[in-house]
């Protein structure tokens, strides 16, 4: 897989002298940290790519997204000729504690682990994944050990690609040090696997890649994943993905029987792995990894009793730069943040494959109406888990006097509807809790409407949660980008972020059901260029400034006849993110 950075310059770098018998770093590090076997991996492991070279925490990002267990990728030499492991080939990040220490510990306090993977794309290219760069083996195992020792790692990753496939002596090199690694961790009582991550056809490893596990046979070297990146293929052909990863793994599964004809079904299953690149990959739109593959792909390794289950990468997997492909920051298709995450995770625990299943939500989640008044808000529904079914909605809570109606009533997951909210004029002023209820089989979710019916004529504090101390965005509603911020602030602890961008202004709204033929008037504090304060719908008026500071904004208005208007914030293309904070409609 691919690592988008230039290699460091090059630098003459003495081989690192090791006894060829024992393996014992010089330090004696090494053999200190042998006698802490770490705990093995779970038998089935979901564990992504995580890119280390972006400066992103790997603690922050498991956290986040739900993945425990993270393939770091990559360890290799600065240069060709090299012995010497450091992250991502760079000399200032050492295989040390003080590299990536603290979040590996993090991580494992929360029942997870890590993978150190060695090579990727840009070293089996360039000459530094460290078999092809040095040429003593036991160097290269007294760096397979540093790593072990250092992190206290059960597993280490082979990615082998590209040039590092065409190097004979580099394979062999690479194996015979794995062997002698695994011969030190038996002396010492240390669990160590060895994982293999390779190209592949749609039909099972190229002859390049076989001959790296036939060269492993012939020396005595025990692999014990062997995974499959099952995107990339760049044969010109329409794919169907999770079709092409079933094929792909049954192919290697076979090969795999070949190899080791001792093993049982089960046992060879338990070899396989797969490794996805969630969206569009490198190649283009013709191999695209969709939510709905990810879903088949899970619940075939599921079925099979596969090893592992990855994808590339952990920080690729949102929806944030539809139709491009190869991103290392996106998917390029339309996803909820952390999707392929959510669905893969429950494959460590040996979950049973996934159940349909489906959220409920109501954007703006409150409004405020005057008797005799109406609001709107839509009902969003999204798949969790599994496929999309048909989802009935209901309403209950509504108040005498208060009707609340959807429509449609029934949506498959993934649809919204639309909730109309009607105050008679003989509706108690007050505020009132309307759950709407969506039902799927035995299933059911429900979300919650906050009504708020005003006194008669009473149109002061109908905007809600204008300080934004509540701390989120509810009932505001913005563009990508919009949030509630903890600084810049004018007053209390939280303020708006209007988020303008070349294409879009960044607004933020809030509709308000005010008294009608009433004069009213907005103001706020905005800080930022042309940032933008007023109302549309039963009243147009609005008012703007740019300032480095906050400012304050007022702008007066009439309603019409119905009262209804949407606040709004927001800044201007191209001219940056503006704030405001203590925003407030009186009559």
């Amino acid at each position: 897989m691919r690592r988008p950075r230039t290699l460091g310059a090059v630098l003459s770098v003495l081989a690192t002298t090791v006894a060829s018998a024992g393996l014992v770093l010089g330090s004696g590090v090494g053999a200190q940290a042998a006698t802490n076997a770490a705990t093995p991996l779970p038998a089935h492991v979901f564990a992504p790519y995580f890119e280390a070279y972006n400066g992103d925490s790997p603690a922050a990002l498991s956290e986040q997204s739900g993945a425990k267990y993270l393939t770091m990728a990559f360890v290799q030499t600065e240069a060709r000729g090299s012995c010497t492991p450091y992250w991502n080939g760079e000399s200032g990040r050492p295989i040390a504690p003080s590299e990536f220490g603290a979040d590996f510990t993090t991580i494992r306090s929360r029942g997870g682990d890590v993978i150190p993977s060695f090579g990727g794309y840009a070293a089996d290219n360039g000459g530094t994944e460290i078999a092809d760069s040095c040429t003593d083996v036991d160097s290269i195992a007294a760096a397979y050990e540093k790593v072990i020792t250092t992190y206290d790692v059960s597993r280490l990753d082979m990615d082998i690609e590209d040039n590092s496939l065409e190097n004979s002596a580099g394979i062999d090199r690479r194996n015979k040090a794995i062997k002698k690694v695994q011969d030190w961790a038996a002396a010492n009582g240390r669990s160590v696997q060895i994982s293999y991550t390779l190209p592949t056809t749609t039909s099972g490893l190229a002859d390049s890649g076989l001959a790296v596990l036939e060269n492993a046979v012939s020396n005595g070297t025990r692999v014990d994943v062997v995974n499959l990146m099952t995107f990339d293929y760049y044969d010109g052909a329409s794919h169907n993905m999770a079709q092409d990863t079933r094929t792909a793994i049954s192919g290697l599964k076979g090969q795999l029987a070949d190899l080791y004809p001792a093993k049982t079904d089960a046992q060879l299953w338990g070899m396989t792995g797969i490794i996805e690149m969630p969206g569009i990959d490198d190649y283009g739109p013709a191999e695209t990894f969709t939510t709905a593959d990810a879903i088949s792909v899970y619940n075939w390794a599921v079925s099979k009793g596969v090893s592992t289950l990855s994808f590339w990468a952990l920080q690729r997997d949102n929806g944030g730069c539809p139709g491009t492909g190869g991103s290392d920051t996106c998917s390029g298709i339309a996803q909820d943040t952390w999707y392929f995450s959510h669905t893969f995770a429950p494959f460590t625990s040996g979950a049973g494959p996934v159940t349909d299943d489906y959220s409920v939500t109501v954007a703006p989640a409150s409004a405020t109406v005057a008797p005799g008044g109406s609001t709107t808000a839509t009902v969003n529904t999204a798949v969790t888990s599994g496929n999309a079914g048909t989802v009935a909605l209901t309403t209950s809570g509504a108040p005498a006097g208060v009707t609340a109606a959807l429509s449609p009533a029934s949506v498959t997951a993934g649809g919204t509807s639309k909730l109309t909210v009607n105050a008679s004029a003989s509706a108690a002023p007050g505020t009132y809790r309307i759950s709407v209820t969506g039902t799927a089989g035995t299933l059911s979710h429900a979300a919650t409407f906050t009504l708020t019916v005003s006194g008669p004529g009473d149109g002061t504090g109908a905007l809600v949660n204008g300080d934004f101390e509540t701390g989120s965005l509810s009932p505001w509603t913005c563009e990508t980008g919009g949030a509630v911020v903890s600084t810049p602030v004018h007053g209390g602890s939280h303020a708006l972020a209007a988020a303008a961008g070349p294409s879009r202004t960044g607004e933020c709204t809030q509709t308000l059901a005010l008294s009608p033929n009433t004069k009213y008037t907005l103001s706020g504090w905005v800080q930022g260029n042309y940032g933008y304060l007023g109302v549309r719908g039963d009243a147009s008026a609005s008012t703007w400034g740019s300032s480095s500071g906050y400012a304050k904004q007022s702008v007066a208005f009439t309603t019409g006849s119905t009262g209804t208007v949407t606040v709004y914030l927001h800044g201007w293309y191209g001219q940056g993110t503006v704030y405001g904070d203590d925003i407030s409609v009186t009559s």
